[in-house]
C-alpha cells in the first residue's frame, strides 16, 4: 500500500498546490517596479488577491491598467511607508476589500547614496524611515490580524549590502542591516501565533540602476559573481513564492541570499 496518496497534477501543478493558495490575500510595498513588481506578478500567478502600494502615481496607473487586464483581484494604492497615517489607511482599505491579509512583503526601498564625510543628515533619516521604519509601521498594522488569524507569512526584502557593508552606502546598508534583525526578532515574536517571518537578501539585481553603470564597473561587480550574470527580479521573486507557500512552514528566522554566489560567509 502507498503511504502517500496520489497528486493529481494540472500543468505540471499538484492539486495540493494549486489549492494552497486559494483564498490568499498579499499586501506588496514598493510594487510599481523591480523586485516589488515582479513579486506582485508571481504571487498573481497563484491566484494571490493583490493589495500593492508605491509612491509613483504614473507608475501605479500602469500598474492597475495590467492588473485589471488579467483580472487579478486588488486594490492599489499611493502610499509612503514611513508615513503612519498613509499606512494605516493602506492596510484599513485592504483589509475593508478582502477582510484580511495573509502575506506580507515588505519590499520599499529607497537609497541616498554618497561617501560617509558628505552624508546629510537628512538623506539618511530619510532612507531609514522608508527601509526600516517603513518595515515596521506596515509589519505592525499588519500583524494584528495574522496574530488573531493564526497564521501569517512575512518577508522582508532586504540586500547582501546589510550583510558585507560598501562603500558610499552607510544609510542603506544600516537600514537592510537593521532589517535582518528585524526579521529576526519578529520571527521569534510571532512564531507562536503560526507566523513566519523572513528575510531575503538580493545581491547584484537587474534593474535601471545596474543597466546604467559604466561597463568597466560591470565587469568588475560580475567578475565577484562565481554565476557570472547579474540576477534578475524573477529570481527573487521566486525564492519569495516559495517562502510565502505552505511547503516553506517550517522556515522562520532566515536570511536567505539570492546573489549569484558572491558573499559565502
Amino acid at each position: 500500500m502507498l503511504n502517500h496518496p496520489r497528486k493529481f497534477r494540472t500543468n505540471g501543478r499538484t492539486l495540493e498546490e494549486l489549492l494552497s493558495f486559494q483564498g490568499k490575500v498579499a499586501l506588496v510595498t514598493g510594487a510599481t517596479r523591480g523586485i516589488g513588481l515582479a513579486v506582485g506578478r508571481r504571487l498573481a500567478q497563484e491566484g494571490i488577491s493583490l493589495s500593492l502600494c508605491g509612491r509613483n502615481e504614473e507608475a501605479l496607473g500602469h500598474l492597475r491598467e495590467e492588473l485589471e487586464k488579467g483580472k487579478i483581484l486588488h486594490i492599489v494604492s499611493k502610499t509612503d511607508v514611513s508615513n503612519p497615517i498613509q499606512v494605516k489607511e493602506m492596510v484599513e482599505k485592504t483589509l475593508d476589500k478582502f477582510g484580511k491579509i495573509d502575506i506580507l512583503i515588505n519590499n520599499a526601498g529607497i537609497t541616498a547614496d554618497t561617501l560617509l564625510v558628505r552624508m546629510k543628515e537628512s538623506d539618511w533619516q530619510t532612507v531609514l524611515e522608508t527601509n526600516l521604519t517603513g518595515a515596521f509601521l506596515v509589519t505592525r498594522a499588519v500583524a494584528k490580524g495574522m496574530i488573531k488569524a493564526h497564521y501569517g507569512r512575512i518577508v522582508n526584502v532586504s540586500s547582501i549590502i546589510g550583510i558585507m557593508g560598501n562603500a558610499g552606502q552607510a544609510a542603506y546598508a544600516s537600514s537592510k542591516a537593521g532589517l535582518i534583525g528585524f526579521t529576526k526578532s519578529v520571527a521569534r515574536e510571532l512564531a507562536p501565533r503560526g507566523i513566519t517571518c523572513n528575510a531575503v537578501a538580493p545581491g547584484f539585481i537587474e534593474t535601471d540602476m545596474t543597466q546604467g553603470l559604466p561597463e568597466a564597473v560591470q565587469k568588475g561587480i560580475l567578475s565577484r559573481i562565481p554565476l557570472g550574470r547579474f540576477g534578475t527580479a524573477e529570481d527573487v521573486a521566486e525564492l519569495i513564492q516559495f517562502l510565502v507557500s505552505e511547503e516553506a512552514a517550517y522556515i522562520t528566522g532566515q536570511v536567505i541570499r539570492v546573489d549569484g554566489g558572491m558573499v559565502t560567509i
